[in-house]
């Protein structure tokens, strides 16, 4: 657990107070369901509905020599309800409150990781938009390719979390489920309506089938998305690593006023919270494995699940929701710097426009390998010596006696790389452009 960097929100709903309230609620709707089929008399559920509470501090003392956490809670609600808590936990096993209650908490921690997924594309869609004309080097292989956009990146980020977005609320729908069906899920002393009745109150879908648990496809579904959208952090977290460089430096964290960044070196500025980031989807990606090992139970259950589970769960849940927090302060504050972008993009003396230079000689009726071969050898000697790559293809007969001067011009034009950033934008819902400002 990480409780320093934890929300309060999500921190509340893994608490001990969080999850024995909504066993309590299991319970006692259960009991207003077993009422209206005549099972409990009216004054038992009054007394029920009116004294049915737990002390959590009593709870642990009770669990010391039991050594079974659901008896000890209804032990300690026992004590408060007196002889009516009879009717309590009828036809019920423990999974049927431990399992339910365990959906309403991924559904709650769902919910608060989709307004973090949402808050993170707010902070992109606001960089894409401001810096959608802004030129840099694009890079394969981490090596200088085409020019592209800032705001295209930034575009690619907001797309990317849509895409997490979506994958959130299919999980969040998945374990949208509770049961309460008894020892071997039967139904065998508990009718089908009072799961259905409970769970239409809790907002969850009965199961269509259980056995005494709810099948842990559900709970690995769960968990690996929460890896998949882990992963997205740190695959955006690494990017601005990398652009943090020195070499690069294009866009750098946020560095407070009385940040240090070394205790060695006072002028070092580090990517802290992007090498944070990646270190922690490390950890989730681990919680997924151990969800999908969980599927695999013997008959209608064992407990083999349910030891990794008080782990996993409440610790993913908590580590991508301060990852999606800390990943939209970094977009928010990230500070970008448009003339290192100009410079790192002029850096190789016109190189990335030789595929332009190739294309343009091929419409001119030289074969694909000719035109390669000649525009590589010139390229090779600005790569080697330094020159400009452009001054060399003008002066390659080969090439002047088929591109005239002012076609070569047309093919250094970063214009033409950019004439469908408009239509990317439009297509992610980004609107118009915001203009060629490069602020």
């Amino acid at each position: 657990m990480i409780p320093r960097y934890t929300r309060p929100e999500m921190g509340a709903i893994w608490s001990d107070e969080n999850k024995y309230q909504n066993w309590l609620a299991i319970e006692v709707l259960a009991c207003e369901a077993m009422h209206r089929r005549g099972q409990i008399p009216g004054p038992d559920l009054k007394r029920i509905q009116k004294k049915a509470r737990f002390d959590i501090q009593r709870i642990e003392e009770i669990e010391q020599k039991v050594d079974h956490d659901v008896i000890a809670f209804l032990t300690c609600v026992a004590e408060h309800v007196g002889p009516s808590a009879r009717y309590i936990h009828k036809g019920l096993t423990s999974s049927d409150v431990l399992d339910t209650a365990l959906a309403v908490q991924m559904v709650q921690a769902s919910d608060l990781l989709i307004q973090g997924v949402k808050t993170v594309r707010r902070a992109a869609a606001q960089k894409a938009r401001k810096y959608q004309y802004t030129p840099m080097i694009g890079r394969s292989h981490g090596v200088h390719a085409e020019p592209t956009t800032f705001g295209l990146k930034m575009a690619l980020l907001y797309d990317e979390f849509g895409r997490a977005l979506k994958r959130l609320e299919a999980a969040r729908e998945t374990v949208r489920v509770g049961q309460l069906s008894g020892a071997v899920g039967t139904h065998a002393h508990l009718d089908p309506a009072i799961e259905k009745y409970v769970c239409t109150r809790l907002k969850l879908k009965p199961a269509t089938l259980s056995t005494q648990i709810l099948q842990r496809d559900r709970h690995a579904e769960f968990v690996s998305t929460l890896a998949l959208v882990a992963s997205s952090v740190e695959r955006w977290a690494q990017e601005f690593r990398h652009l943090q460089r020195t070499e690069v430096l294009e866009v750098e964290e946020h560095f407070g006023k009385d940040q240090k960044g070394s205790s060695a070196m006072p002028h070092k500025k580090n990517p802290i919270i992007g090498e944070r980031l990646c270190g922690m989807a490390r950890l989730v990606r681990g919680y997924a494995l151990t969800a999908m090992e969980n599927v695999a139970l013997w008959h209608e259950r064992d407990i083999s699940h349910s030891s990794a589970e008080r782990v996993i769960l409440p610790d993913a849940c908590i580590a991508l929701d301060y990852m999606l927090a800390k990943l939209e302060h970094l977009v928010r504050t990230l500070k970008v710097y448009p003339k290192r972008m100009e410079q790192n993009l002029n850096a190789t003396h016109g190189l990335v426009h030789s595929q332009s230079v190739l294309l343009m000689l091929t419409e001119q009726g030289v074969s694909r390998e000719m035109a390669y071969r000649w525009v590589q050898r010139n390229a090779m000697k600005a790569w080697e010596d330094g020159n400009d790559f452009k001054t060399l293809l003008e002066n390659d007969p080969d090439i002047k006696r088929r591109i005239k001067p002012e076609a070569l011009e047309a093919a250094f034009d970063l214009k033409k790389h950019f004439r469908h950033v408009d239509r990317a934008f439009r297509a992610l819902g980004l609107g118009k452009r915001a203009g060629r400002s490069s602020t």
